[in-house]
């Protein structure tokens, strides 16, 4: 956590309106964002990421980066899954051939993804999301942008993490809504391969940590959550919090139902950008029970 998000979050039962609980660096760029539209936030994630250690997804890596240039598209599922993919430690670096010398397309479902591909280095051109109208930014809103590129023989590979501790995937596909676009890309006569970039587990978290969560619940503070899998972090980690009494914004449908079957007492959903948030926020935030 950065110091900024420290300081922000020092006192959280006094004027903290949103928990950003995505992963440390990016909910410090979120709690900035929101900073700067006169919304107090503080970071409290419910997901850390690593890469991954195991030497047989290190050589799927290795082997994935030098055949980038054999895929017509590469898919990735998230912003990390762009840093650990693209931006690894200086020794596997030079693995990653010139994006620039490729044809090969890059997929991302949202916007902070495609901001990540572009600040890798990947050309604007040949870099594909959904429109900044969309009605959501995941996997569906993707593939109407892209499923005109789908042929027979295409080649996609899809960059993805997996929980901690599972070395082996549940089947070819794992993950609701890439399993969807996968099995769209087959329809239409390609074919999908996935390699692991990364780890995510849950947060270890302290006494300062733990009384931070009830403090929020307790001050009616927002959790702004961006994954199912951090509501079940929640759950896992104060399975006796009082989330009857907490108030959530979920970063799409699917985390929205999550958040209310784990026990949200209100819970509004919106796209995963800041001015939609802020938008929640302006219209919530004074009406909410």
């Amino acid at each position: 956590m950065t110091a900024q998000a420290q300081s922000m979050g020092e006192d959280m039962g006094v004027g903290v309106q949103v928990l950003v609980t995505r992963p440390a660096p990016e909910a410090a760029r979120w709690v900035q964002q929101l900073g700067a539209r006169g919304i107090s936030a503080a970071a409290l994630p419910l997901i850390d990421i690593a890469p991954c250690a195991d030497a047989a997804s290190q050589v799927a890596l290795q082997q994935a980066r030098a055949q980038l240039a054999q895929y017509q598209a590469v898919m990735f599922v998230s912003v990390p899954a762009v840093r650990h993919f693209l931006m690894p430690n200086e020794a596997l670096a030079p693995d990653v051939p010139a994006l620039k010398a490729m044809q090969t397309r890059a997929w991302a479902p949202g916007p902070g993804t495609a901001r990540a591909l572009q600040q890798a280095g990947w050309p604007a051109a040949r870099l594909d999301s959904p429109p900044t109208e969309a009605a959501q930014f995941d996997s569906e809103a993707l593939w109407q942008r892209v499923a005109p590129q789908v042929g027979p023989g295409a080649r996609v590979l899809i960059v993805r993490g997996r929980e901690a501790g599972r070395l082996q995937s549940q089947g070819p596909h794992q993950g609701q809504g890439r399993d969807w676009l996968a099995q769209q890309v087959e329809a239409a006569g390609g074919s999908v391969e996935t390699v692991v970039a990364y780890e995510r587990a849950a947060p270890h978290w302290g006494p300062e940590q733990l009384r931070r969560a009830h403090a929020a619940v307790a001050a009616r503070s927002w959790w702004l959550l961006s994954s199912s899998e951090a509501v079940r972090h929640l759950h896992a980690a104060l399975p006796d919090l009082p989330l009857a009494e907490a108030r959530a914004i979920a970063t799409h449908p699917r985390i929205a139902a999550a958040a209310r079957a784990a026990g949200f007492g209100l819970v509004r959903d919106c796209r995963p950008t800041v001015a939609d948030v802020a938008a929640v926020l302006g219209a919530s935030i004074e009406s909410a029970p």
